[in-house]
């Protein structure tokens, strides 16, 4: 199996797929239309997505094109995420994937509706894709889950609530579980959803994505405080009043912590087939 051409036509399909998707509707607003657009031309890893996609063509390659639907509807909802974290009111960050912030470019109210369109759009994608009823509810569930209220927006609550405030090692992992875990243990249970799996692969895959979760925190933490800002692509050394693993125990004991969780997730690898787990494997390498 040839992963990396594998990814990159998943890759490609995928990005053709939501520029066209891109909900724009023309009015006579100056530049809303082209804000819609901005953050979606600069790109992205578009790790979530790839997450659910490898899923479903590992299990019913049949229904890939199906797939990039609710592939599309957790893009949006990481983007979203993405732009109102980078707004005044929460980092106030300049630069985000190589580029200019939203709220740079244009203005906060611009950059913060942006925000809000591709929250909700992001349900509407799910809810018009051409997928099974009970198959779409379930996704919407899942995705509200991840991103909602027990998901991301209250890790993010606990994140800015707290800071310059010290937590305790298991009061960190609740935070990144709930603000960066949990969507992307949603976009591999949402691939094992669109498969059809069963409840307990399904919970497998949740599982599984925590853990990648968790990993994906502590690898950006030793990146913001390791790198600079070109090489990351974005503000770096800007989380020292934040509470990241980097700061509570030190870059080395980071590095501990993200082999700690490399090793576990290899233990749950071990639970899937041999394809499925080179497939995951792949996007870690990759990625983190």
């Amino acid at each position: 199996m040839d992963l990396e051409n594998l990814n990159q036509k998943l890759l490609q399909d995928f990005e053709d797929f939501l520029q066209n998707q891109i909900p724009i509707k023309d009015s006579f607003h100056p530049h809303f239309s082209i804000a819609m657009k901005k953050m979606f031309k600069a790109g992205g890893k578009r790790f979530r997505p790839l997450l659910l996609l490898n899923i479903v063509q590992n299990y019913s390659p049949l229904l890939l094109k199906n797939a990039y639907y609710p592939a599309l509807g957790i893009e949006m909802i990481h983007t979203y995420s993405l732009i109102h974290d980078d707004l005044p009111t929460f980092d106030n960050s300049p630069l985000r994937r190589g580029e200019e912030t939203l709220h740079i470019t244009f203005d906060e109210v611009t950059a913060t509706l942006v925000g809000d369109a591709l929250n909700t759009e992001a349900f509407g994608v799910i809810a018009k894709s051409p997928l099974d009823s009970q198959v779409k509810i379930d996704l919407i569930k899942e995705l509200v889950d991840g991103s909602g209220v027990n998901g991301m927006v209250l890790g993010q609550a606990i994140d800015c609530f707290f800071e310059n405030k010290k937590l305790k090692l298991d009061e960190l992992k609740f935070l990144h579980i709930h603000k960066t875990a949990k969507l992307i243990a949603s976009s591999m249970k949402m691939g094992a959803i669109v498969a059809n799996l069963d409840l307990d692969k399904q919970n497998l895959f949740e599982k599984l994505g925590l853990e990648i979760g968790l990993l994906f925190q502590v690898h950006d933490d030793i990146i913001d405080a390791t790198l600079s800002s070109k090489e990351a692509g974005k503000p770096t050394n800007n989380d020292s009043i934040k509470n990241s693993f980097t700061n509570l125990l030190g870059i080395d004991k980071a590095i501990e912590e993200k082999e700690r969780l490399k090793n576990r997730i290899e233990e749950i690898l071990n639970l899937l087939d041999d394809n499925m787990q080179q497939r995951i494997n792949y996007l870690i390498q990759k990625y983190l």
